[in-house]
């Protein structure tokens, strides 16, 4: 019986959850990362992964969609696990296939509001100020063939001021990635493994 569940992280850009959540479970026995894997080579979550001593692996737009190829890498680590922490592409049905309700990602709003193609990051943030939302959040939900449509596993809330700017928003947001990601994961991990 295999003692530990192994994590794959999914990135596209600065990476700062795939760290926050690499160092969360550094110490833990059961639970491990065990790779990063990014669409964009430049991105800076390849620099936090030399960092961290994780393996970081580059995939494009043909490996995804067109071969088995992450399908494949991800097995060959016997990863149980996928989190997308930033990760901008539509998970391929292959993997959606392998990892039932084993794929996690993180959004920076309140869904189902504020979600769907193009609704990332700083886009997010922006449309929410503009339409002078009270609050806002993050959702942590299952993946599924849809752009944010997945079950809804947790989600958390903050105020937003008057005097707040997309760029405050965000810095909130983040704190509540930071916060609730890493423990929301376990906890998904925790009770899968128990079923």
């Amino acid at each position: 019986m295999k003692k530990e569940t192994r994590i794959a992280i999914l990135g596209s850009g600065n990476g700062s959850n795939a760290q926050r959540i690499t160092e969360y479970f550094a110490n833990n026995s059961t639970i491990k990362i065990s790779t990063f894997i990014t669409n964009k080579k430049d991105a800076y979550i390849v620099e936090r992964a030399k960092n961290l001593n994780i393996p970081c692996q580059y995939f494009s737009k043909t490996d995804f969609y067109s071969t088995d190829n992450v399908l494949s890498y991800l097995k060959d680590l016997e990863i149980d696990f996928v989190v997308l922490a930033g990760f901008l592409w539509l998970v391929p049905q292959n993997l959606l296939e392998h990892f039932p309700n084993k794929i996690v990602n993180i959004h920076p709003a309140l869904l189902p509001n504020y979600g769907g193609k193009g609704m990332y990051g700083m886009h997010v943030h922006e449309s929410v100020i503009a339409n002078k939302e009270k609050e806002s959040g993050i959702t942590i939900h299952l993946v599924d063939q849809n752009y944010d449509e997945g079950k809804t596993v947790f989600q958390a809330k903050c105020q937003i001021d008057e005097t707040d700017t997309p760029e405050t928003l965000a810095n909130k947001i983040h704190s509540l990635e930071y916060e609730y990601f890493p423990k929301v994961i376990e906890q998904i991990i925790m009770d899968s493994n128990n079923k």
